[in-house]
């Protein structure tokens, strides 16, 4: 019942605090960037994708999106388009964002 109360856990970028996604939505919080953890997220939004890439990650390769907070334009992570390996499929259009780079909101 208090949760009702409260609304949702929410995800902001660090640096405006501009929503990008909701705690019922990570999938995994298992994930590694260059710079500490990161969880994966089924959606996010006010991000804007850069250009598609080719990147070698610790699983392989993969085609990915950095991705940006749409009002102040801070990398907050990635967005996988494809994975090349049929194990990693399951990340395709899924977001990784980087912990270090979101703030919690409403907990």
């Amino acid at each position: 019942m208090a949760d009702n109360l409260i609304g949702p856990r929410r995800y902001s970028c660090y640096k405006c605090r501009n929503l990008v996604s909701c705690h019922e939505d990570i999938v995994s919080k298992g994930f590694q960037a260059s710079s500490g953890r990161a969880f994966l997220f089924s959606h996010a939004a006010n991000i804007v994708e850069g250009p598609k890439e080719d990147r070698h990650l610790l699983t392989g390769l993969h085609t990915v999106a950095d991705v940006y907070c749409a009002d102040c334009g801070e990398l907050l992570g990635w967005t996988y388009k494809r994975a090349f390996e049929e194990s990693q499929k399951y990340k395709e259009g899924k977001i990784v964002l980087e912990k270090f780079k979101i703030a919690k909101d409403n907990w």
